[in-house]
């Protein structure tokens, strides 16, 4: 008898693809035996691969309709997966368009009108991320759903030799969202104040985050640079190492909060923290605008989470 097939649909971003990793084990356990695919984007292709809960990934370049020669692509392929049932756990209007792309009688968990398990709370989205998709599992038969756990992630050592003690730091965000930044010298001055207990700053993010790394990294020569040098197993590997990690809520952060990492996670007016902060051992410090957040209650909240030496 063929296994069952289903689909799970998470598209991005980081931080939503990390709080969906609860929702994916539960799944999967749901399903042992069936063959489980997920749909999603490119940026998370190595990830999603990584991850032990699916038996293949499927690549969405999430096609403009007016690409009729793709979206009709799009459509034979889910098509032609046969699949019995799907766990949208994107929730969007595009990957409940996609419901329609599908064959009729697919069961459907989402909020596509007309599906089979609609998540049937129209406070949906008022919740956090973590208990909305724990409460459309329920919702669709799964009763039990973990938190976010990169327990089966490779323990690796790692690529990066980084002598002694380290706190991560990740001074970057949304480059379209300026406002979920602590301001770079601030960062800068905090570097110098790990310095100073015998702990080495390093430094995560992409090319878009230059500006505020040349910053720290002028006010903290000791800084290690690791900026346009990490992938998604180089942070998990990082975060099992370091002591503790500070950051704006940017999808990193939920990648070093879920490898258990003690972190330190600065939100403002820009997004709200009981939608979607991290969990585990996780601070949150808020303020409408970030310019004030001074420095001494950020260090007392690291101050906190680092060990004894």
């Amino acid at each position: 008898m063929a296994a069952s097939r289903i689909l799970v649909i998470k598209l991005g971003a980081l931080g939503d693809f990390v709080q969906a990793m609860g929702p994916f084990a539960a799944i999967r356990a749901r399903h042992a035996d069936a063959h489980i695919t997920l749909l999603t984007t490119r940026p998370f292709a190595e990830l999603a691969q990584a991850c032990p809960w699916f038996d293949e990934v499927w690549l969405d370049d999430k096609p403009p309709l007016w690409r009729l020669d793709k979206v009709l692509a799009l459509a034979a392929r889910l098509r032609g997966g046969r699949f019995e049932r799907v766990y949208d756990l994107q929730t969007s209007d595009r990957s409940s368009w996609y419901f329609r792309l599908m064959d009729k009688g697919v069961e459907w968990s989402g909020i596509a009108q007309g599906c089979s398990h609609p998540h049937a709370n129209p406070r949906r989205d008022f919740m956090h991320t973590i208990e909305r998709q724990r409460e459309q599992l329920g919702m669709a038969g799964i009763a039990k759903v973990p938190p976010p756990d990169l327990a089966w992630a490779e323990a690796v050592p790692g690529r990066f030799d980084i002598p002694g003690r380290f706190v991560l730091l990740v001074p970057g965000g949304a480059p379209h969202r300026p406002a979920k930044r602590w301001p770079a010298e601030r960062f800068g001055r905090l570097a110098v104040w790990l310095v100073a207990r015998g702990l080495t700053p390093v430094l995560l993010g992409t090319h878009k985050e230059r500006a505020e790394i040349e910053v720290i990294t002028t006010a903290c020569p000791q800084a290690m640079d690791l900026s346009e040098k990490t992938g998604f197993p180089d942070i998990i590997a990082l975060s099992r190492r370091a002591e503790a990690a500070l950051g704006n809520d940017t999808g990193p952060m939920h990648l070093i909060a879920a490898g258990g990492c003690p972190s330190v996670v600065l939100f403002s007016h820009e997004s709200d923290p009981n939608l979607c902060a991290p969990r585990g051992n996780v601070t949150v410090l808020r303020r409408p605008s970030l310019a004030e957040l001074g420095e001494t209650e950020v260090e007392a909240a690291l101050d906190g989470m680092l060990p004894t030496a």
